[in-house]
Order: C-alpha cells, then structure tokens, then sequence
C-alpha cells in the first residue's frame, strides 16, 4: 500500500473523527434530564444548580462547548468526568485494556474454532460433519449471550467449582501494572500465578463473547472455501500430486481469506464495541460498562471519550484490513485508480 493511500485513510479518518465529535455531541445533549439536577439531587437550590452548571461550563452556548471539547481533546484532555470529578482519561485506560484484553481474547477464540469448523464443513460438505458445523454455528449466533454466560456461570462456577465467577482477578491479588492487560503484565514480571489466574478469569467471559462471532467466521469461511475449491488451479493443483492438505491450507484458504479478513475484522470492532453484556454478567471492568453508567449519569465528557475511542479504533481495524487486503491479493489495485 503507497503513502498515497495511507494518506487518503488518514485524512478520511480525521473527517470521520470530526463527524463522529459532532454527532456524538449534539445527541447526548438532546437527552431529557438535567446532569447539574441528577449529581446534586431533586433538593438542590436554585443557585447551587446554576454554579454546578456554571462549573461545568452547561451554561454556555452548544458552539462554545463543543469548541472547548474539540480543542481539550486534541491536548488529550478528555474533560472531568461529571459523576466521580476525577479526569476521564484516568478513569478509560484501565478500562480499555480490560476490554481490549476480553475482546482479544474472544476474537482468538472465534477465529480459531471458527475457521476450523468452516474448513472442515467445505472439506466434507454434505457430511455429518458439515451438517454438525453448521447447526452448531445456527445455535452459537441465535443463543443469546446473557442466558449462554449465566449458564457458563452456574455450570463452571456455581456447580463445578472449578472456574471463578467474576471479576478479572482474585480479591487481594496485586500486581504493578505496565500495559493494564493482566496476563501480559504477568509475563512481564514472569509472575506464572498471576498469569494463571488471570486466564481463568478470562476463560468463560472469552467463550461466551465469541460465540457470535464463532459462528459468523464458521459460515463465510465454508461459503469461501466451497467457491474457492471449484476452481481450476485446485484442481490443476491435485492433478500434480499435491497432497491435499497442501491443496486445502495453502491454495484453497490462500485464496478465499479475503472475506474471512473482511469478517474479522467488522467483529473485531463489534466486540470492542459490544461487549456490554458480557462485561456486566462476569462483572467485568471494562468500556461497555463505564459507557451505561456514565450515559445514565448524564457524564458527557465521559461518553464522548468513550465514542470517539471507539471509532478510532474501529478506523484503525478498517485500515488494518485494507492493508490485510493488499498483502494477501497483489491483484488489489491500492493506488486509487
């Protein structure tokens, strides 16, 4: 991919980025209730409603405040958030690497087993295995994640005891923070009993964060394969005594990745994005949870961030599978003819 390109996706990212602010702004203001009435409760003075709004600068013009916003958020200054007074930023990097470090692991576990099942289902089509693939990837995308994680929860937590509840580490557990992602932290400090319980707490919110997806990459990856395995140079390509496990991972998966990136890549950003309720079953501490109650405390400097980190995000996982695209298919002509 030139520099040409990577230009036009970062210009387009910044006019994204502009689109998003504004949006992102003009809703949350448009949502009944008044956050100076909701911190200081339905006995509040007049005048101690008018300072908090003076404080917080509600008592300025739309233009002005969005102004302050953009111009803070360029320092890196997402605001104080409205419901603890404590600076936004402080309160989102562990919150993200929380998320990031479930979603990661959800997405490995879906592209795995995923890709899996959708090879082994074109590889014997028409098969009990394909047959048991496919409905098993039908049940994982209808099965709603609230029922799948407490049923994981009473099955693995409750009755066999052998996984935890909740949280991301046992009460009491320390460990000096540098990423903010536990199991990476604790192969820093090559501390194997932090890293085995931080595994055991991702375990369960992993698998049932990736069932969806499992299922979504199950589907295309067998669609794919299928076109892929009709055409000439597989057969050309058996015809010369390759062996077929050649013919399948190399010729076969080589060929057909392109709408399997395509799919890892919008679920990548949907489980940044979606982990909600997964995070509020396992009482994980995460962006999704922050972003509910902070948008129920009326906290716009804290949802704003949020957002805006969210489509970031999601942009840099769009411009990561262009890239995907051109080094996979030289075909992809990326010079903007």
């Amino acid at each position: 991919m030139n520099s040409s390109v990577i230009s036009r996706r970062i210009v387009q990212l910044i006019l994204i980025m502009i689109g998003v602010s504004v949006v992102v702004f003009l809703m949350l203001r448009m949502i009944p209730g008044d956050p100076a009435q909701l911190l200081l409760g339905e006995l509040a003075s007049p005048e101690e409603l008018a300072a908090l709004r003076h404080d917080l600068g509600l008592d300025r013009s739309l233009l002005v405040q969005y102004t302050i916003f953009v111009k803070n958020m360029l320092a890196g200054d997402f605001g104080i958030s409205m419901r603890t007074g404590t600076p936004v930023i402080n309160e989102i990097i562990p919150r993200l690497a929380a998320t990031v470090e479930l979603s990661v692991a959800g997405m490995v576990i879906a592209t795995v087993f995923g890709i899996l099942a959708g090879i082994l289902s074109a590889v014997y089509k028409n098969t009990v295995v394909d047959y048991t693939a496919m409905l098993s990837a039908l049940v994982g995308v209808s099965m709603p994640v609230f029922w799948l994680g407490l049923m994981l929860i009473y099955v693995f937590a409750v009755h066999f005891q052998v996984m935890p509840m909740m949280g991301r580490m046992e009460m009491g557990t320390e460990m000096h923070a540098i990423t903010g992602l536990v199991l990476v932290d604790a192969l820093i400090h090559m501390d194997f009993a932090v890293f085995k319980d931080g595994l055991r707490h991702l375990v369960l919110p992993a698998v049932t964060l990736s069932t969806i997806p499992m299922a979504i990459i199950a589907r295309i990856t067998r669609s794919a394969m299928l076109e892929v395995m009709n055409q000439d140079y597989i057969r050309t390509a058996r015809a010369k005594g390759m062996e077929e496990s050649v013919v399948i991972l190399r010729h076969a998966l080589g060929n057909a990745f392109l709408p399997i990136i395509t799919v890892l890549g919008i679920n990548m950003g949907l489980l940044l994005g979606g982990a909600v309720l997964t995070e509020t079953i396992f009482s994980w501490p995460g962006l999704g949870r922050y972003v509910v109650d902070s948008l129920m405390g009326r906290d716009y400097n804290a949802v704003q961030a949020c957002i805006l980190i969210f489509a970031v995000l999601m942009a840099l996982i769009n411009l990561g599978v262009d890239v995907m695209y051109a080094f996979l298919d030289p075909r992809i002509r990326v010079d903007g003819d």
